[in-house]
Parts: C-alpha cells; structure tokens; sequence
C-alpha cells in the first residue's frame, strides 16, 4: 500500500540562483539590480489559495527581494540568513509546522541544510550538483528562468491542487440568471 505523503503547507525559497539567474548587478550609485521572472511570480500566487504559504529565506539583503516579494504578497521574508535550515525551523515553528510539511527550493550550498529539514525539496537545472542530489525534485528550467514556477507546479500537482489552482486562473463569469 502506498504512503500518503505529508501535505505541504509552506513554500520556501532562496532568491539569488532561485528566482534571480544568480547574477549580481551594482549600477554606479552603488544600488543593486536583479531579474526575475513573471511566471516564477504567477506560480507563487498559485500557493496561497491552495492553503501553502509561500516564503523567502535568503542569505543576501536585497532592496529588490523587499519590493518583489511585497508585489507578490509574501508576508514572511527573511533576508541575510546565515543558516538558512535555522530559519526554517523557526518560521516552522511560528507557523505551528512540522518540518515535514515544507518544501524548499534552492540553488547552491547553503541551501542543503535547509533542503534536507523540508519534506520535499527542488532545485533548478544550473544548481550546484550536490544542491540537486540533495533535491526530491530537480527542474528543467535555469534558476531565474521559470524553475520557481516549475517546481510549484510540479508540488500542487504531487498535492492534487493543479486542477484547483488551474481554476482559480480561469476569468470568473457572472450567472445570467
């Protein structure tokens, strides 16, 4: 017979190699540049209506993070994180979560930790090697290019929350009654 998995309730992420290419942009006056893309951005607001919240744990401060993540509704973003598995049990921990009930994408080193306390993990094509061996899941997409979007796609459809997410897209129509 097989296992149910644990449902997932928290969606956590790393930013730069995650939702970024990873490449760090300084213009002149010393202010920081970043991409990200917009179906990383739709697949994130998938998340909330299928009741898993979605977070950001990165280990640089970033004035973008700050502004996409407020334009993407993420409430719990935790920036300049040195241990990136610490931060997860404690945001676990004030969301009244088991570890098991996590996922977490990440690209690189510092990301296993955290990879490794979360019930299901991913990681894009362009990871570290050993960030993907440690991932449940490793996308086809590049880090910055779709991989974000990519993996919540592939956890609501292990959930069976596709079909429901797919919906909540859908224009609503008024009854003409």
């Amino acid at each position: 017979m097989a296992t149910v998995p644990t449902p997932i309730r928290l969606f956590a992420m790393d930013v730069d190699g995650t939702l970024t290419d990873g490449v760090l942009v300084y213009a002149a006056d010393g202010s920081e540049r970043k991409a990200f893309h917009a179906r990383d951005g739709q697949g994130i607001k998938l998340l909330a209506p299928q009741g898993i919240v979605p977070a950001i744990i990165s280990g640089r401060a970033s004035e973008p993070t700050t502004r996409r993540a407020a334009e993407l509704g993420i409430a719990h973003v935790h920036q300049a994180e040195g241990d990136k598995a610490g931060r997860l049990l404690a945001l676990c921990a004030e969301l009244g979560l088991a570890p098991e009930e996590t996922a977490f994408i990440g690209d690189d080193l510092s990301d296993i930790g955290a990879m490794r306390i979360a019930g299901w993990s991913a990681a894009p094509a362009d990871a570290a090697a050993q960030t993907r061996a440690a991932a449940t899941y490793v996308t086809e997409a590049r880090g910055g290019h779709g991989a974000v979007r990519e993996a919540i796609e592939a956890l609501l459809r292990r959930e069976g929350h596709w079909e429901a997410a797919l919906a909540s897209c859908e224009p609503k129509t008024e009854d003409a009654s």
